[in-house]
Parts: C-alpha cells; sequence; structure tokens
C-alpha cells in the first residue's frame, strides 16, 4: 500500500514538472515566442483553441462535480430516482447548439487564416523599373540538406537562410527527391516540400536575428524523410533591408576572394578539379541557379553557423566532417573522402588545408 502511493506521489509529481516544463523554450526555435506575422496569427489560433478546450473541460468538470454532490446516496438513499430528462428538447438543443457555436468560433479564423497565408498574388508585382517588389527564395529539400534560390538576385546558397525583416518573403518549396516539409518554428509555416510539384506561401520575419543568442533561428525538416531526418537542420539569418542588400551585392560576385596564406591555398588546390574534385558537387561562388549542383553550395561557409547544419562550426569539427560524414549523417550521399583520394585516407596536412579553405570562404563583414 504504502509503495503503491509513493508510486502516485512520484507520477503526480512528473506531471506537474511536465506542466511547468511546457513552458519553457528558446525564442530561436519555440513555437510559444512568435517572430513573425504568420508565427503570431498562428500563435493566437492555438491561443483560442486552449481557451475554447478549457472552457468545455470547466463547464463538464462543474456539472461533474455538482452530480456528484448533489446526488450522493449517503445523500439521497437508495431509494430516490432522479427527474427522468430523456427526450427533453430544450437539453437536446443546448447540447447540440454549443459545440456547433465553439466549433464555428474556432473554425472561422482558422479557415480565413489558412487562405490568407496561400495567398500568394502579390508574389509577382512587378515595380516600374521591372523588378520584384517582393522577395521569391526557392527552396529545394534534398538528402540532408536544403538549397535557397534567390530568382530575381541571382544567387543561390545552402543551409542557411538568409532574408530581410519587415516584408513578406514569398518561398517556392519543392523537393529534389523524396518528401520533406519545411518549418521555422518561430517563424511560422511548415509546408511539405514535395517532389511531384511546388508548393507556395510566405513568411514575414520581425526580428534580426542578431539579437539572439545563437544569432540565428533554427529551422527544421519536420517529415520523416530517412535515417538522418533529425539532422536535417538549416538556419535563418534575418538582418535589415540595408544589410541584407549588402549581403546580396556580396554574393553576386563572380569569384569568391583568393584564399589567404599557404594553408588555405592548399586547401583551394585540393577542393578544385586537380586535386580531389569536390569543385564538381560544391559550387564556391554564390552566382547562379539552383537545383543544378550534387552538394551545398559553400560560397559563404565561413560565414555560417554550423557545420553540416548541426555540428559547431570549428575547424575541428569541419574536418571531422569530411573525413568520415556517414557518421554524423547517415544516409547522406557525400562520399567517403577514400574515393576521391585514391583509396587512401586524407591526412591531418590535407583536412587542415581544407577546413583552412572552407572558413575562408565568406561573403559577410
Amino acid at each position: 500500500m504504502i509503495n503503491g502511493l509513493k508510486k502516485w506521489r512520484l507520477l503526480t509529481l512528473m506531471a506537474a514538472l511536465v506542466f511547468f516544463l511546457a513552458g519553457c523554450g528558446r525564442e530561436e526555435i519555440s513555437t510559444l515566442i512568435p517572430a513573425g506575422g504568420v508565427a503570431q496569427d498562428q500563435f493566437n489560433l492555438l491561443i483560442l483553441s486552449s481557451v475554447v478546450m478549457l472552457f468545455v473541460i470547466i463547464v463538464v468538470t462543474i456539472i461533474y462535480v455538482l452530480a456528484i454532490m448533489k446526488f450522493r446516496r449517503s445523500k439521497l438513499g437508495d431509494e430516490m430516482i432522479p427527474e427522468q430528462v430523456e427526450g427533453s428538447a430544450k437539453l437536446e438543443f443546448l447540447w447540440t447548439a454549443v459545440p456547433i457555436v465553439l466549433i464555428i468560433i474556432i473554425a472561422i479564423p482558422t479557415v480565413y487564416q489558412t487562405f490568407d497565408l496561400a495567398d500568394t498574388r502579390t508574389m509577382d508585382v512587378q515595380a516600374e523599373d521591372g523588378s520584384m517588389t517582393n522577395l521569391t527564395v526557392n527552396v529545394t529539400a534534398k538528402l540532408y540538406w536544403w538549397e535557397f534560390e534567390y530568382p530575381e538576385q541571382g544567387i543561390v546558397t545552402a543551409q542557411e537562410l538568409v532574408v530581410p525583416t519587415n516584408q513578406r518573403v514569398y518561398f517556392n518549396v519543392v523537393s529534389a527527391d523524396v518528401k520533406h516539409s519545411f518549418w521555422i518554428p518561430s517563424i511560422g509555416g511548415k509546408i511539405d516540400a514535395n517532389p511531384e510539384n511546388t508548393n507556395t506561401f510566405y513568411l514575414t520575419f520581425d526580428q534580426e536575428s542578431s539579437e539572439l543568442e545563437d544569432g540565428v533561428f533554427y529551422g527544421k525538416c519536420a517529415e520523416l524523410c530517412g535515417p538522418s531526418h533529425a539532422l536535417m537542420d538549416f538556419k535563418v539569418k534575418t538582418m535589415n533591408e540595408e544589410d541584407f542588400d549588402a549581403w546580396v551585392t556580396a554574393m553576386q560576385e563572380e569569384e569568391p576572394a583568393p584564399a589567404e596564406g599557404d594553408l588555405a591555398q592548399q586547401g583551394e588546390e585540393l577542393f578544385g578539379g586537380d586535386g580531389l574534385g569536390c569543385i564538381a558537387c560544391h559550387a564556391v561562388s554564390g552566382v547562379g541557379k539552383g537545383n543544378t549542383m550534387q552538394g551545398p553550395n559553400v560560397a559563404a561557409f565561413g560565414d555560417r553557423n554550423r557545420v553540416a547544419g548541426i555540428l559547431e562550426h570549428d575547424e575541428e569539427n569541419l574536418k571531422n566532417w569530411i573525413a568520415d560524414p556517414q557518421k554524423f549523417k547517415p544516409g547522406n550521399l557525400m562520399p567517403d573522402p577514400k574515393t576521391l583520394n585514391d583509396g587512401k585516407e586524407l591526412s591531418e596536412q590535407e583536412l587542415d588545408a581544407l577546413a583552412a579553405y572552407l572558413m575562408g570562404l565568406k561573403v559577410e563583414e
């Protein structure tokens, strides 16, 4: 008996902890701390639904408690038979009408927000000079990384989405292989990336990511897509329009800045066609079209927040990733470096050189 009570106490304590911990979150990845207009609208719908459900729970609980208190056998005796209300038109109407009203209260704003989010009629509106008035980003999901093309600007990047604040950003989302799902929890959205068709929607970004602890918002794949689904992350940098324009200008440079230092220059030679041939899969210039390379564009690799989307951004992690990519993301398509190096492991010198070169690929000041 005592052991049973202890178990119930432990269960109650754990339930209480879950209740309080549910309120915890980090603003760069929490849906409960919206940082964009779409996220705020979705959060408001969440609050509305929760209030309606709480109302139902409270009403049902009150009726339940009153019934127990009023019709106790010890109070009314065994012979007492409560008034029979079967077939009551008033009660039938009441418990039919109330749920309908509650559903309508939830349905109207939900349907409105759903159609509003899918409204992309202003996506292709042009200014007087022929340029697009809104930013459009083509998102391509691949096993297990993300590519971001800016068709109007003529640039491509990967793993880090860079966008301006305080304006609508439209997205064309598609998959290059299996089904994925594009989601930035703090900003809103979550939309399927299908190989058969393109899904289009928009998001707004209200807060500059430089104010965050990690300097970025977190994006996720929200559709089970393979053994490294949980590791298919991307990051989002949001900045004011002036800084964004400067970033675009830097990305539009045809060729990256020359490698600095002997070690980085050795890495550049290894990366090129006369070395390991990494350049066959990875572009080093931000200029171009999306969905043409087998591997992520590394034009701004040195500015990224993570290596492979998941590892701390430092040379040691980068070398570990190059040496054994399957260890960190099982099932990814990056080849074993031995297949590119005549069957030999990369030496520490070669790994140092590649890391120095890639870390030097920067476009941000």
